[in-house]
């Protein structure tokens, strides 16, 4: 089977694991939001239309009365649309929206499907390029921010030494090499996760051998990136 049909066979799985959320009457800001809106995600997931959910993916969490239940409700919709690019929100609001759903304290049925997503979505981002509807870099993040942790998906990385996941190398390198964002590299929406000190250090070790910008060995940039990858978060 390969990548993107296992991304598929995973998100298939997160809708088995979450078709338990029954409905509720949802509440909230009747200022953004019609009667007939509050309806709609008060009834059948798979009615609610994909404007709908796009919008709720995107909100702010002090618009809904009961934000944790509507989000982890809908999750296995905003999940699936945003993996396959038709959600159009920026996918690192979609991390910070997650984490203020607290998703990581839901029954470990939903919290195992949901991590089988982030796994098998990034084993397919690797194994894929040109890349997918979701950059390297966006997707690196939101699984970072979601996770609350960016090592294991570079060790991922690191052990996929195929052409494809060195061109996303190539590529992520790129986008953070440019104006030395780098040195001070912030991942998620409100800049949540400071990525500088494990991204730079993986760079220049790890997969240091599979990075031909140049940038990398220049002797100023290479020290000031090693000091700033010595200081703490």
């Amino acid at each position: 089977m390969s990548c993107s049909e296992q991304l598929m066979t995973a998100l298939d799985a997160l809708d088995r694991a979450f078709a338990a959320e029954s409905p509720f009457p949802v509440t909230g800001c009747t200022y953004c939001y019609a009667e007939q809106d509050l309806a709609e995600l008060s009834g059948p997931l798979r009615l609610i239309s994909e404007d709908l959910v796009a919008s709720v993916a995107a909100e702010v969490p002090d618009h809904w009365d009961d934000f944790p239940r509507l989000y982890r409700r809908l999750a296995p919709r905003i999940v699936r649309l945003l993996v396959t690019g038709r959600l159009h929100v920026d996918e690192e609001l979609i991390a910070s929206r997650l984490v203020q759903a607290g998703w990581t304290t839901w029954e470990p049925p939903l919290t195992e499907a949901l991590r089988d997503v982030w796994v098998t979505w990034w084993r397919s981002t690797l194994d894929t390029h040109p890349g997918g509807p979701v950059s390297i870099r966006d997707t690196l993040s939101l699984i970072t921010v979601t996770t609350g942790s960016m090592r294991p998906w570079l060790d991922t990385w690191a052990a996929t030494r195929t052409p494809a996941a060195d061109a996303q190398l190539a590529d992520l390198v790129d986008d953070v090499m440019f104006e030395g964002e780098i040195t001070d590299l912030h991942l998620g929406f409100y800049e949540e996760y400071h990525a500088t000190p494990e991204l730079l250090g993986w760079l220049l070790t790890d997969v240091r051998d599979r990075v031909t910008d140049p940038r990398l060995d220049d002797p100023y940039s290479r020290e000031h990136l090693r000091a700033t990858a010595r200081r703490p978060g």
